[in-house]
């Protein structure tokens, strides 16, 4: 994958960046973790700047939020109140606590939606919750822009420092990212056992 990521942003430099980083978005499993630190490579190389490459991975990102943002604004909590009704075992979630979200996001959404984008495995799915919740859109891509910029920016400025030993930030952030997957998996098992 590192080659396929690498040949994108020597071909395409700062489109090659946008356009990963969206799939990213879309699609997880192509790590940001990965893009990232290599277009800071490539800006530390003399081929892009650095401002550039942060703008272009923020840019391409914001673009997949938006679409995620979009999809769970048009189901909305009309359309998914009666599954969770009818699947909230599955679901591991009841009306009355998607009421509860519901009230604390139209509260403190913004910081939820700012903070997740700093978070493995959370950035692409807190715009589900921002749409499903009907945040207004402006907030939303303020407040995700400057999250998206933070996490971008510090994989790029890794990368950049690191040259050549960019592998290492995979090695870090690898780990923590398993392990908040792990611990989200956790913690839906749990609740899952206590429904049934």
């Amino acid at each position: 994958m590192t080659e396929w990521v690498n040949g994108l942003v020597d071909q395409l430099g700062y489109g090659g960046i946008l356009f990963l980083m969206f799939l990213e978005t879309i699609f997880p499993p192509i790590p940001s973790e990965v893009i990232m630190p290599l277009a800071g490579v490539a800006a530390a190389r003399g081929d892009l700047s650095l401002a550039g490459v942060i703008a272009a991975g923020t840019a391409g990102a914001m673009a997949g939020n938006t679409v995620w943002y979009y999809v769970a604004r048009w189901l909305g909590l009309a359309r998914f109140r009666p599954l969770v009704i009818r699947y909230g075992r599955i679901f591991t979630l009841t009306v009355e606590e998607l009421d509860r979200v519901d009230a604390m996001f139209g509260r403190r959404g913004h910081w939820f939606v700012c903070i997740g984008r700093v978070t493995p495995n959370l950035r692409s799915l807190v715009s589900v919750p921002a749409g499903l919740f009907g945040m207004r859109l402006v907030p939303f891509l303020i407040f995700s822009t400057i999250g998206t910029a933070c996490w971008t920016g510090a994989l790029a400025a890794a990368g950049y420092v690191l040259r050549a030993r960019y592998a290492g930030i995979e090695t870090v952030l690898g780990p923590a990212s398993l392990a908040v997957m792990l611990l989200l998996a956790g913690l839906y098992v749990v609740r899952l056992i206590r429904r049934l």
